[in-house]
């Protein structure tokens, strides 16, 4: 972020490490939770590099601006409501200009809004260790319970470092175009000024002082040191040159590089738990010891779906229960044999063969996603379930229904933004899932 050259006093906490094993080699109230500024920014850019690797988006994706990231305040790229912008140049304009509205739209673009995408932030926070920090937006500005550590932002540069070696270089970019317009690095004084420094991000807001995560590389030594609460940009930039030369003269000139534990980050985008990895479970769709109620004369007992955790992709850490019970709604029992099909159109008493499984709330929202045509409806409502199950993130708020076309059933999500429909699309694709969206008709 831009700011004045001086600002009022914040707290200060620095610390060290050598990047290539991780110890600690200098801190200073590394453990206080303060104001983390665009150091905010890492954890924005270390998602999107991970949505990228996954699938789940590309670089060239055009993203549409919403009204909200155009509406944030400087430092920002300059972005209109409506425009589409190449998700690649969002990358570039977060990580060298440290622009706030194409942070929004990189969260908006991946979880639909900032308010999920700051959960995910969180998630990913904690499964990385980060355990002193929570995010509630994803640029950085100043926000009530939005706050990080030291410590915590050392680690996510050394993660961002290792994790995506083959987007590090971003951050040492002095300028670089981000489609709109040539940007330039907000660290290109350290950049210049102190040899073998090659990134990472600056940041600064009134309430967290001038902050800082650096790197620098000399021979076989690398060290990551962070600032917070600096009182000016030279100020701060001084002191980082201060910790880097303490880091190389305490770093040992030969170690072994050993790489940070990297969690299940699909899990952790899904809003799962990133440690139920490495055992497959069996999903039973149904109570196992409540009582049913009395069937009524005439009425056909409704079934219940069972599906095998390898339809729905969920496993679990060795060790734990080998069932999870989750309840489910029933699904319509198969129509009596001796039913007629659907009457044509206008025929007295027509049964219509749409089945809608949800009661929508929202208003305005004319877009929808097809996940296929089935042979029956039973079959259309049990991919719905799964689908719904596997996408939740941005399935949760769709209605789920059953359509009868010529030749079959189609399942459908319905009641969405067209930005939400085209999200989900992405993700689904990213799973294998065939999808395509479904405009107003």
């Amino acid at each position: 972020m831009m700011a004045p050259s001086m600002a009022r006093a914040a707290p200060y906490a620095a610390m060290v490490i050598d990047a290539r094993t991780g110890e600690v080699l200098h801190s200073r109230n590394a453990d206080t939770r303060l104001h983390p500024a665009s150091l905010t920014k890492m954890m924005t850019l270390y998602i999107a590099f991970d949505a990228i690797r996954r699938g789940e988006i590309s670089l060239d994706t055009k993203v549409r601006i919403s009204k909200h990231a155009a509406s944030e305040p400087p430092s920002k790229l300059g972005l209109k409501s409506g425009q589409r912008i190449d998700f690649r140049y969002l990358i570039r304009a977060a990580a060298i200009k440290s622009a706030n509205d194409a942070a929004t739209a990189i969260g908006e673009a991946l979880e639909g809004s900032e308010a999920a995408f700051a959960r995910r932030m969180t998630r990913t926070a904690q499964a990385l260790g980060m355990s002193r920090t929570t995010f509630k937006n994803a640029h950085g500005l100043t926000e009530s319970g939005h706050l990080s550590t030291a410590r915590d932002m050392t680690n996510l540069g050394r993660h961002l470092l290792f994790d995506f070696p083959e987007y590090y270089n971003l951050f040492s970019r002095k300028s670089e175009d981000a489609g709109v317009r040539q940007v330039n690095n907000t660290n290109r004084r350290l950049l210049n000024d102190y040899p073998g420094a090659d990134g990472i991000k600056t940041g600064y807001t009134s309430a967290a002082g001038f902050n800082l995560v650096a790197s620098a590389v000399r021979g076989n030594e690398r060290v990551i040191a962070t600032v917070f609460g600096g009182r000016s940009s030279a100020a701060r930039n001084a002191k980082v040159a201060e910790l880097l030369d303490l880091g190389f003269r305490r770093a040992p000139s030969s170690a072994p590089t050993t790489k940070p534990d990297t969690p299940d980050l699909v899990a952790v985008a899904e809003g799962g738990d990133p440690d139920l990895k490495g055992k497959t479970i069996r999903l039973v769709m149904a109570p196992s010891s409540s009582r049913r109620p009395t069937r009524r004369p005439g009425v056909a007992q409704p079934e219940m779906v069972v599906a095998e955790a390898e339809d729905v992709g969920v496993t679990r850490k060795a060790g734990a229960a080998d069932e999870l019970i989750v309840a489910a709604a029933p699904v319509p029992p198969p129509r009596p044999s001796g039913l007629a099909e659907q009457p044509a159109s206008g025929t007295p008493g027509a049964l219509q063969l749409e089945v809608v499984t949800r009661v929508s709330t929202s208003g305005g929202r004319h877009f929808g996603i097809n996940v296929g045509k089935y042979g029956s409806k039973y079959e259309a409502e049990r991919v719905l379930l799964k689908t719904a199950l596997v996408e939740i993130g941005t399935l949760d708020e769709a209605l789920r229904k059953v359509v009868t076309r010529q030749g079959g059933y189609e399942a459908n999500f319905v009641g969405m933004t067209e930005d939400m429909a085209a999200l989900a699309c992405r993700r689904l694709e990213a799973r294998k899932i065939s999808c395509t969206t479904i405009g107003p008709s």
